[in-house]
């Protein structure tokens, strides 16, 4: 499998795995003018807008370390770019990261950061 489909396969593995936990997924690769994001879920009350990291292995790191300050810009703009086409009152919201790892052995593994990084200051 190709990185495009590593990373495809890793972004529905993490759909699925949101899915059992009981969010709702809302989006899946948004694309705005200002950035992408791989899935907006609605978790109870709150908007969470999630990276999805995949990776074959821990060998470079772990695969949130790729979230950056450059990439979490990007994700945060494309956030508000969402939130203002949006109709009545925001919710709640919050940034996570889940990180996906495949196996050798044909098993995908799931971390989830939750709150993983903040707005801050744009």
């Amino acid at each position: 499998m190709n990185t495009k489909g590593i990373g495809n396969r890793g972004e529905e593995t993490a759909a699925a795995y949101l899915e059992k936990k009981g969010y709702a997924i809302l989006e899946r690769q948004f694309r705005t003018p200002v950035g992408e994001i791989d899935l907006i879920a609605r978790d109870g009350k709150t908007l969470s807008f999630i990276e999805v990291k995949t990776r074959r292995s821990a060998r470079f790191g772990q695969p949130a370390a790729a979230v950056g300050p450059e990439k979490q810009r990007r994700i945060i703009r494309a956030a508000m770019w969402y939130l203002n086409k949006r109709q009545g009152e925001v919710p709640p919201c919050r940034f996570d990261v889940v990180e996906v790892y495949a196996s050798p052995d044909g098993a995908w593994n799931v971390r989830h950061l939750e709150n993983a990084f903040e707005m801050g200051e744009m």
